[in-house]
């Protein structure tokens, strides 16, 4: 299940705050919170939409055959014992049953602060997705790097690729189908840092054309490709 669609994670994050999220898909949402930014920025954002609501509910007396549910619920009587040992049962089973209660009160506390601790911790840190690229018949040109995010890209140069004054160098993102889009010009001397969304995004290939100056002026490559480099996800 790929976890980092905006849609799918909005909707188990929104289903997980208001508690309907239950039983065996609850816990493996938790058991993911720790790894994934994307799904605890959206329980965050949920939590700040609803727990303000929670102000806006008037509070409701509850009706005496409610009050009647919880007394034999809790202290297990029934609606025709004696009204004096019914009082007698209440004050010693309530009494017998604190220990429980505030056990099971420290353990939901306990639940909450690890929780809470759970969402506060960065997720793993993804290693960048490396290229190198060159040519079938040459060494290797260059070598691209595309950071975790997927929204940053550096490109060094690695030897064997020369221009005229006249000639430029521009980077592509190549898709497995259509028109590659340019990602602007790059350096033959110094690394190359190119800040993109979704840089990755329907890449196949990334490649370095020779342009003329100033780039592309048709938005695709004219003159001929000289390093090329695949991906591999």
């Amino acid at each position: 299940m790929d976890y980092s669609r905006r849609e799918l994670s909005d909707r188990l994050a929104a289903e997980y705050v208001l508690g309907t999220l239950q039983g065996g898909a609850r816990r493996r949402f938790e058991a993911l919170l720790p790894a994934h930014p994307g799904l605890r920025s959206a329980v965050w954002r949920w939590q700040d939409r609803l727990v303000p609501l929670t102000a806006s509910v008037p509070p409701v007396t509850p009706s005496a055959a409610v009050w009647r549910g919880i007394e034999q619920r809790i202290f297990g009587e029934t609606a025709t014992a004696d009204a004096a040992t019914s009082v007698q049962q209440r004050i010693t089973r309530w009494w017998e049953r604190l220990g429980l209660w505030q056990g099971l009160a420290g353990a939901a506390s306990l639940a909450t602060l690890a929780l809470a601790v759970a969402l506060s911790l960065p997720g793993p840190v993804q290693p960048p997705v490396v290229v190198v690229m060159g040519t079938e018949q040459g060494p290797a040109s260059f070598v691209a790097s595309v950071g975790a995010d997927g929204r940053s890209l550096v490109l060094k140069p690695l030897a064997g690729v020369t221009v005229t004054a006249a000639q430029a160098l521009e980077l592509w993102a190549v898709p497995p189908k259509g028109a590659p889009r340019s990602l602007g010009l790059v350096s033959n001397k110094g690394a190359t840092t190119v800040l993109r969304e979704h840089l990755l995004q329907g890449t196949a290939a990334f490649a370095v054309s020779v342009e003329p100056t100033g780039g592309s002026p048709t938005g695709a490559p004219t003159g001929p490709v000289v390093s090329v480099g695949h991906l591999e996800l």
